[in-house]
C-alpha cells in the first residue's frame, strides 16, 4: 500500500441552504463531505479523504499534493 505525500489537508468549510456545514478537500477534486455541526463535517470530511486516498492508490493514480492557500482581499 502506498504512502500518502500529505497527512495534512486544507478543508474549507461553509454552510449550505439547508443549514448543515459542507466540507470540501480542494487539493482531492471531487472530495466533500458535510455534518449538521462542525465537528460532525471534519469527522466525516477525515473519513471521505481517507477513502479518497485509498481510491486513487487501488487505482495507481498519483495522490495530489495539498499546495492549496487560502486568503483573503478585500475589494470595491
Amino acid at each position: 500500500m502506498l504512502t500518502p505525500i500529505s497527512q495534512k489537508r486544507t478543508i474549507l468549510l461553509y454552510p449550505d441552504e439547508d443549514g448543515y456545514i459542507i466540507a470540501e478537500v480542494p487539493s482531492l477534486p471531487g472530495c466533500f463531505s458535510q455534518g449538521q455541526t462542525k465537528k460532525e463535517a471534519l469527522d466525516n470530511i477525515q473519513e471521505a479523504i481517507n477513502l479518497h486516498i485509498e481510491v486513487l492508490q487501488e487505482r495507481g493514480e498519483l495522490i495530489p499534493e495539498d499546495n492549496i492557500e487560502v486568503t483573503s482581499i478585500f475589494y470595491e
